[in-house]
């Protein structure tokens, strides 16, 4: 069996608490971002964008989110809160795809969300191919239109 179909044969989520350092290599993201990024893109229009999240811009994005979420959800506990502050330190690298379908004469926009999830899947498998831990995670602030406009996404 070649590489490649072992690599798809084994590869499955890691669970967060398994996360560790060390995180990936510059070179092996650069080489994991470009491998995400060769998808079926019908009109080439590119419709995702990669946010890395390393060092001290994932505690800076944790308290984003938990401002965001003690606004959104008065009743939230302040472990509940304090969760949302440590989201992004729970791995050593995060990269989040987003998305960023938008109205086409000629391509629909579920093309284009199709297209941001195989970026999504070929992230996950070349992480896999060079020894990473990895897993898909979409949480509250991907539908909370005031945690995206928090984090620049609106």
């Amino acid at each position: 069996m070649s590489d490649i179909l072992e690599v798809l044969r084994t590869r499955r989520s890691t669970r967060i608490l398994d996360f560790a350092e060390p995180g990936p290599s510059p070179e092996h993201l650069r080489d994991m971002l470009t491998i995400a990024a060769r998808v079926p893109d019908h009109g080439k229009l590119v419709p995702w964008r990669f946010i890395l999240l390393e060092g001290e811009g994932r505690a800076r994005a944790g308290a984003v989110l938990a401002d965001v979420l003690a606004q959104v959800d008065p009743q939230a506990t302040p472990r509940r809160v304090e969760d949302e502050r440590n989201r992004f330190l729970r791995a050593p690298v995060v990269v989040a795809v987003v998305s960023s379908a938008a109205t086409h004469v000629k391509i629909p926009e579920i093309e284009q969300v199709f297209s941001s999830a195989a970026v999504v899947e070929n992230l996950l498998i070349a992480a896999t191919a060079l020894g990473y831990g990895v897993t898909w995670l979409t949480e509250w602030p991907a539908y909370e239109p005031k945690a995206r406009a928090a984090l620049g996404l609106a």
